[in-house]
């Protein structure tokens, strides 16, 4: 198993796919990071402390989400997606896997599967007492990471209370390809918003054709489509403006391709 220290100081991650790297830098605390694994990271529970602690909520088969109710505590819940939960995907590595278009692989008594990243975690609309596409039977082994992206402009984000431990408010990763001046392709993902990692297609299609320049970071920082703040969670609406430093993200190293890269979860 792949220790997220292992993934935080891999040279090779560092120098194809460095959002990767910057990712596992920012969970939690280092002696975390030494014995935690990345498949550990990508398949936690949420964090929803009134589901940790036992209440009868939908999550855990009742009738209720206490966290979206007049009184209720909601200040890290979602921002999109909310369907009876509000909790939120807890991991800071997902978002770059899936900007990095990354393959899951799952192995089962009936043989191995690969599902690409952005379809590996479900929301309350899909089943609501799963965050991922597991069932019993299957096992995580790994994870391969195609050369699409490899040395892209990266770029990686995380608000959080403190800049250890805590999980993220809001988290943000992107992958940027840019030729003549202008955004040829780019990805963008962010976490701490919805149940799962939320692929920022919106801003992807307003950015690409553009400059990386301060102007469209702007644009980009503006987008908010759709968004439905909780009581407690209005002030995440502004870290938006971090996707606008995405933009000037400067990995712009020139790499030797590769087919891919694998790792075990």
């Amino acid at each position: 198993m792949t220790t997220l220290t292992e993934i935080e100081n891999s040279e090779l991650i560092q120098s194809r796919y460095s959002v990767l790297s910057d990712a596992a830098r920012r969970v939690a605390s280092p002696q975390i990071r030494n014995t935690g694994t990345i498949g550990g990271n990508l398949c936690q529970d949420t964090r929803c402390w009134y589901y940790r602690y036992g209440t009868d909520c939908y999550r855990a088969g009742g009738t209720t989400c206490y966290a979206d109710t007049p009184e209720g505590q909601n200040r890290e819940h979602c921002l999109w997606g909310a369907d009876r939960c509000v909790a939120v995907s807890p991991s800071d590595t997902a978002p770059a896997l899936v900007v990095l278009d990354a393959r899951m692989v799952v192995q089962n008594a009936e043989g191995e599967r690969e599902i690409p990243a952005e379809e590996f975690f479900i929301g309350p609309d899909v089943d609501i007492e799963r965050m991922t596409v597991l069932e019993p039977g299957d096992f995580f082994t790994g994870i391969r990471i195609p050369n699409a992206w490899a040395g892209s402009r990266f770029y990686f984000e995380k608000v959080a209370d403190r800049n250890t431990w805590d999980f993220a408010l809001v988290n943000i990763a992107s992958a940027m390809v840019v030729e003549g001046g202008s955004i040829s392709r780019i990805r963008m993902a962010a976490g701490g918003v919805e149940c799962v990692p939320k692929r920022l297609t919106v801003v992807e299609e307003v950015v690409t054709g553009s400059a990386p320049d301060e102007q469209t970071g702007a644009l980009a920082g503006r987008w908010r489509c759709g968004a439905t703040p909780l009581n407690y969670n209005h002030f995440k609406i502004p870290f938006w403006r971090t996707s606008s430093n995405a933009l000037s993200a400067t990995h712009d190293e020139v790499l030797r391709p590769v087919d891919e890269w694998s790792f075990y979860g």
